[in-house]
């Protein structure tokens, strides 16, 4: 009988001392790395058809591109969610500015192509300026002035 205590309380050390060393091999795969992101943020004054000077997002990451028009009587919002692949294009999905709000997406490298709205009026938007970088651009008959925001 005492050989018998003797072997149960070994499988039981043996068994605790498993479940130890199981538990701690997870939790070192378990940590979690939080890391503080990058950010540029772009103000502009844009003449009537002025364009701003060429942006370029980070390659090859997922980019956070927000862009606000303060202009008064013609505020207004847009955002995209951009991937930039080096010397053949830019690619996003995000949502216009109101009037009306809709989804916009798309890929490419022409300049000139429309990206995002980011007044209430869609006259200023973010367009590609080449397959690398993207610019703002001012239709409207007036001076606007707003800023873009990059997270990455």
């Amino acid at each position: 009988m005492k050989d018998y205590n003797k072997v149960r309380r070994f499988g039981s050390l043996i068994l605790a001392t498993v479940v130890a060393i199981l538990t701690l091999s997870v939790m070192v795969h378990a940590t979690q790395v939080i890391t503080t992101p990058n950010a540029a943020f772009f103000s502009y004054s844009l003449a009537p058809g002025a364009n701003s000077a060429p942006i370029t997002p980070v390659a090859n990451q997922s980019v956070l591109v927000m862009g606000t028009t303060t202009t008064f009587n013609f505020r207004g919002v847009g955002q995209v969610a951009m991937l930039h692949i080096t010397g053949s294009f830019l690619e996003w999905t995000g949502l216009e500015s109101i009037s009306p709000s809709t989804i916009t997406s798309g890929f490419s490298g022409v300049a000139g192509t429309h990206i995002v709205f980011l007044d209430f009026s869609h006259q200023v938007d973010i367009q590609v300026n080449t397959a690398d970088t993207f610019r703002i651009h001012n239709g409207a008959s007036a001076t606007r002035t707003g800023n873009v925001t990059l997270i990455w």
